[in-house]
């Protein structure tokens, strides 16, 4: 019986390849490739390397390195978790309380937080309103906001510079005492706490002033005709509708003012006595001072810890609060 050729299929146009392979895996990953690399060399490996370094001995003198063409062997040893138990019994070279610190810094998220919520909903509400000229004051909010921190910390450290800034000036030309900004340890913390206020509250009034403008105005309207005053109008409807808002914003809010490092670090510079100081930037301080790269390694990843930690507690939290498993 003779065999039929079966006739290969006609190849594809051009252009239905081309949707094909648009359509495909295969683009999905090619686009998310540039992506990868670029967290892969940016955050994984550098991350990596600090998980290593944490349980060595690392510092100047064994780290290794270049001379001309000469090459320095890395001469560090691993310690195990020695560096975690030095820093959590405040043995560690040139190191401060760690429980210090942690209160130190816990004081300075939750001030900071606190008056970004309170002042941006205040402010978000009242720009909600028909005002005249709310546009200009939504303009002139976002200047904070729009300047880069490290422009905003180097000038509010020469407004609160003790010598010769603008506000001590002022209040000696008005026969009042100069604030001891950061000679005094109290003053020291809010004056961080208050440029860091100034700073974040922006952002809340942008983020709240879109959520209230997303609420139906008919819910406080009927608030109101039941005879609501504008306390309960806000906790019964205004607040309940802001929550999904808020709980982001605050989650993100407390991750990026644990992290910041330019208020503090041009401001105050930890001063007193690291009384201003928080682990972050104590952590960057310590290596520098001391040249010991395996304890700030540690440091680190302490921090990361902490955040990944609380990251999944407050996200567990907000789910339980929304009745969400």
């Amino acid at each position: 019986m003779a065999k039929v050729a079966i006739p290969p299929p006609p190849a594809l146009p051009w252009n239905a390849r081309v949707g094909r392979f648009l359509n495909g895996k295969a683009f999905a990953y090619l686009c998310i490739a540039p992506v990868v690399i670029a967290m892969s060399v940016l955050i994984f490996y550098p991350m990596i390397q600090g998980i290593l370094y944490s349980f060595t001995n690392a510092n100047d003198s064994n780290i290794g390195g270049h001379i001309g063409p000469n090459i320095i062997p890395a001469t560090y040893k691993n310690v195990g978790i020695q560096n975690y138990i030095d820093i959590l019994t405040n043995k560690a070279s040139g190191s401060v309380q760690f429980a210090g610190l942690l209160m130190q810094t816990l004081i300075w998220v939750v001030g900071c937080v606190v008056f970004h919520v309170i002042f941006g909903v205040g402010l978000a509400m009242l720009l909600n309103r028909n005002i005249r000229f709310r546009g200009a004051y939504r303009a002139v909010m976002m200047i904070p906001w729009a300047m880069p921190q490290y422009v905003a910390a180097l000038a509010w450290s020469f407004f609160l510079n003790q010598n010769y800034g603008i506000i001590n000036v002022g209040l000696t030309s008005l026969h009042l005492a100069a604030v001891p900004w950061t000679t005094d340890p109290n003053w020291a913390r809010f004056a961080v706490i208050m440029v860091n206020t100034w700073l974040g509250v922006p952002f809340y009034v942008v983020t709240v002033l879109g959520g209230l403008q997303s609420i139906p105005a008919e819910l406080n309207e009927a608030a109101a005709i039941d005879g609501a005053n504008w306390w309960q109008r806000f906790r019964n409807v205004t607040l309940p509708m802001l929550r999904p808002i808020l709980g982001l914003v605050m989650l993100l809010d407390t991750i990026w003012t644990f992290n910041l490092f330019a208020v503090i670090y041009f401001i105050t510079g930890g001063a007193p006595g690291h009384a201003s100081d928080t682990i972050i930037s104590y952590a960057y301080e310590n290596p520098i001072t001391t040249h010991n790269y395996g304890i700030g390694a540690a440091y680190g990843m302490i921090i990361l810890f902490i955040l990944m930690i609380f990251t999944i507690g407050y996200s567990r939290a907000v789910r339980v609060s929304q009745g969400v498993n």
